[in-house]
């Protein structure tokens, strides 16, 4: 099967790989979209978690195949490459309508049932609230959807529970990821959840291209083609050629300005807090089955649906776009009292009002001391003899990490200014200009 996609252009899908795309929990994917609420501000911004997942399956495979260029008629890398593919192309189907936004609507994790062998060790102790991520265990563990799977476990001799184990970041069978005395389980995960992962790779272009913006952009080719493999105690950890530091920083900032520019807008995180408002002020009337084959019919159409039909106030205002006017804004944390100045007035005045906060590093992986992460990026170094390489951690490699080693803070305050009286709409002019 060939698939085209506006971004990557041909995707050439095996035989064996078509039964899990065209079945009907993957196939859901086709009515979530990417980035949520924000078609509101971005109108082309409609892409769906369907084309973003084939289009990461798409970059690993010529992530994978650039690594291991000369194992391709080897069996056991063949195995390790399909399952690796697999862990791309599944790791968004657990999520929930509008993305991340009704995961606080999930039921408990032990509601889930999930086999014990395909959870970690914290969650057999504590029962927390289930994730998108718990519902995409769920589906490769213990659904329908795992009959998909008979054509490419019969030829690649795949295992289930290994690309589950390659998207939640653990294994409790090494062997599996073991081949010729090394161990690939590292570099494998860190290319599907790492700081330079597949995932962010295909969802930067991706955003920056629906959106209609230019911040996402970065030289995907470039990036790909400088990939490395570094061993350390037999274990294959991920790197790059040191030639590549610079894109991988274009690639860093891209990030950075596609949060500050189009995640956090204020008009899609207002109507994400809405949604909040939503569910804790009418409770039951939306939540998500712990079912898993009830969950497949769980997209944004079934919830826009619901709220079309529901008289809370709040259901109404995202189903009209009608969000409350934006009174005080801060992006540095200078201005934090004057937004809690304001904040107390309102309180003080039992007048409603939205706080929309969130703060974003350059990298979460970025550490001032020298300690580095198992799962940190390297860079990789030739020596003189070409034969040998040196391998040093990302943060040491660039000053861009130094740079933007603080937070960068975003504030912000919604208030309906048309239901409040003449001397507080005065009294809050007063608060935001001082």
């Amino acid at each position: 099967m060939e698939i085209r996609d506006p971004v990557h252009g041909s995707i050439h899908i095996l035989k064996e790989e078509v039964p899990i795309i065209r079945d009907n929990f993957f196939q859901r994917l086709r009515n979530i979209k990417q980035l949520g609420f924000s078609d509101y501000v971005f109108p082309g911004a409609t892409h769906t978690r369907f084309l973003h997942s084939i289009g990461v399956m798409n970059v690993g495979t010529k992530a994978f195949d650039k690594l291991f260029p000369s194992e391709t008629t080897n069996i056991e890398f063949m195995r390790l490459r399909e399952t690796f593919k697999l862990a791309c192309l599944l790791h968004d189907v657990g999520h929930a309508p509008l993305s991340h936004s009704t995961e606080t609507v999930m039921p408990s994790l032990s509601s889930l049932c999930i086999p014990k062998n395909f959870l970690a060790e914290n969650d057999l102790l504590i029962n927390r609230q289930a994730t998108h991520e718990d519902y995409t265990i769920k589906a490769i563990a213990d659904s329908d959807f795992s009959e998909s799977f008979s054509l490419i476990e019969k030829k690649f001799g795949v295992s289930r529970q290994h690309v589950a184990e390659l998207i939640q970041g653990h294994t409790t069978d090494k062997e599996y990821f073991i081949i010729n005395n090394k161990n690939y389980f590292p570099i494998l995960h860190q290319l599907v959840s790492s700081e330079m992962d597949c995932d962010r790779m295909d969802y930067l272009l991706r955003d920056s291209y629906f959106c209609g913006v230019s911040y996402g952009h970065y030289d995907l080719d470039w990036l790909l083609d400088n990939l490395e493999q570094c061993e350390v105690n037999n274990q294959i950890f991920l790197g790059i050629s040191e030639r590549a530091v610079v894109t991988f920083d274009d690639f860093l900032l891209s990030r950075y300005h596609m949060f500050v520019m189009v995640y956090f807008h204020y008009r899609s995180v207002c109507l994400e807090q809405l949604l909040y408002k939503y569910f804790s002020s009418s409770p039951g009337e939306y939540s998500i089955p712990a079912n898993i084959n009830d969950y497949i019919k769980h997209d944004d159409h079934f919830l826009m649906k619901v709220m079309r039909e529901s008289k809370n106030k709040y259901a109404q205002q995202i189903v009209k776009n009608k969000i409350p006017q934006k009174i005080f804004e801060s992006f540095n944390n200078m201005q934090l009292i004057k937004l809690g100045r304001i904040q107390s007035y309102l309180e003080s005045e039992n007048i409603e009002f939205i706080r929309c906060s969130s703060s974003s590093r350059l990298s979460k992986y970025y550490t001032s001391d020298s300690q580095s992460d198992n799962y940190s990026l390297r860079v990789v170094r030739s020596l003189f003899d070409c034969d040998s390489k040196s391998y040093t951690d990302i943060n040491q490699a660039t000053e861009l990490f130094l740079k933007f080693s603080e937070s960068h803070g975003v504030n912000r305050l919604h208030c309906d200014l048309t239901s409040i009286s003449t001397a507080q709409h005065k009294e809050l002019r007063l608060l935001i200009r001082s």
